[in-house]
């Protein structure tokens, strides 16, 4: 054990995670939290790892998705986050969901009680001290204004911002069972799922139609001035946003109707809108990919214009925060260190990477740097073949500092695979994806193991 402890400063996933990987590592930690004392625009509890957006940490395929392997490869890594995701499971076809508030109260809990770990409910106002030796800055997208204003000085660079939209939640027992029917795309299971986990609710090409002239036409939050050319992330575009794209871009969006038959007509429907469980007891569903910057009146209203919804009743109604991340393939080095100021690291939302799983693994990965540096050991990084190791360089150089923008794991970050059939032909789809999962598998293990012979 060793007096010098890691500050980490935020109590989201990444910071979470991070506190675990260094105590497990036998390093004191000390985890400022600034709520309750300081409230965000999104948080709704104190709790530690409080998921404010879906409660889905998606696909847990670990041989054909990249971000199941990613999850694969931070449970080989003793993550806390994975372990208590996977003890508050709820049915999610494919996909691994949680009760937000169990998994909250459970990771709380591992925290609060290791002996190695001091929590300080205090915000850290500014750049941190300087006899703090060794710091991981885990603040996430809601970033307290004095520090990120540190951050950008220090930085020298333009902040980057862009907005997240979180979708509305609805009572079970308000939805119309005799309209919307049970079943996961293709009827596919997952961890804690039975191939009927999802809501659906069908639409015929006219109820569609209204529909999108409905979000088109609703009232939407007005941006403050400052705030109307932050960009939006692609990946959480908010249902208005997307409906102006184009008539049919919903339908290849979140209201895919493929691999969903209705029960009632036995066909496919035009569009369908699922809804995901939200908590263990199954009491409450969220609206997949139905983020919006509607006003609460119209999310009302046009929302109830959906087969099945006509009388919900929303536990949460959509919303908007802005999110923060700086430029770290400019301004981090390969463990995440801050290039002006090496004692502090970076971990999670604010270094660019986009989603819970990814923003945790990032976490563990910062926590596991600022550990082996205390203890003298020599801590190399994930290989880039794995989940971890392709994420890791993209946010901090394999991503261009001049387009930078927040991105989930995914395949292109990993090296080519160069695969062949026994006639020389390219081998594709679903093969190919499993090959890139072995390597990444094997390569961790090999990564692993060669750290317990450097911690021995």
């Amino acid at each position: 054990m060793t007096s010098k402890p890691v500050h980490i400063i935020g109590g989201g996933l990444a910071g979470s995670e991070a506190a675990w990987q260094v105590a497990s590592a036998g390093v004191p930690v000390i985890l400022h939290e600034m709520r309750p004392v300081r409230k965000t625009d999104a948080h709704k509890t104190d709790g530690f790892a409080e998921l404010v957006c879906s409660n889905s940490f998606r696909s847990d395929d670990k041989e054909q998705n990249a971000v199941g392997l990613l999850h694969e490869e931070m449970r080989m890594c003793g993550s806390l986050i994975m372990r208590e995701g996977d003890k508050t499971a709820v049915p999610a076809g494919g996909a691994l969901a949680v009760d937000r508030d169990a998994f909250s109260d459970n990771v709380t809990k591992a925290l609060s009680e290791h002996p190695l770990i001091t929590i300080d409910r205090a915000e850290v106002a500014g750049l941190p001290p300087a006899d703090w030796h060794s710091v991981i800055i885990a603040t996430g997208p809601l970033t307290s204004p004095a520090l990120a204003d540190a951050i950008k000085n220090l930085g020298g660079e333009k902040e980057l911002a862009f907005f997240d939209a979180i979708a509305p939640i609805i009572y079970k027992d308000s939805i119309n069972m005799d309209i919307a029917w049970f079943q996961s795309r293709y009827d596919k299971e997952g961890p804690a799922g039975t191939g009927k986990d999802y809501i659906n609710c069908p639409m015929d090409q006219a109820q569609y139609e209204a529909f999108i002239q409905a979000l088109i036409e609703s009232d939407k939050t007005e941006f403050k001035e400052w705030e109307k050319d932050t960009p939006y992330f692609e990946g959480c575009m908010p249902i208005e946003v997307m409906a102006g794209r184009g008539l049919d871009t919903l339908r290849y969006g979140p209201m895919k109707p493929v691999g969903l038959t209705n029960p009632n007509t036995g066909k496919r429907a035009h569009a369908v809108v699922q809804l995901r469980q939200d908590n263990a007891l199954g009491t409450l569903y969220n609206m997949v990919g139905f983020q919006t910057k509607m006003k609460y009146a119209e999310q009302t209203r046009v929302l109830k214009m959906i087969p099945g919804l006509e009388d919900a009743n929303f536990a949460r109604l959509g919303g908007l925060h802005r999110n923060t991340f700086i430029n770290s393939p400019r301004l981090l080095d390969n463990t995440l260190r801050m290039k002006v100021m090496p004692r502090l690291r970076f971990a999670g939302q604010i270094t660019g990477c986009e989603g819970y799983v990814e923003s945790a693994s990032v976490g563990l990965m910062a926590g596991r740097f600022a550990a082996a540096e205390i203890l003298g050991h020599n801590f190399e990084a994930p290989p880039v073949t794995t989940a971890m190791g392709a994420l890791l360089n993209h946010i901090t150089g394999g991503a261009d500092a001049e387009t930078f923008q927040p991105m989930n794991v995914n395949f292109g970050l990993f090296p080519e695979l160069d695969l062949k059939d026994a006639r020389g032909r390219p081998i594709r789809g679903t093969d190919r994806k499993r090959g890139y999962t072995s390597r990444a598998i094997n390569d961790m293990q090999a990564w692993l193991n060669g750290q317990m012979k450097v911690a021995a």
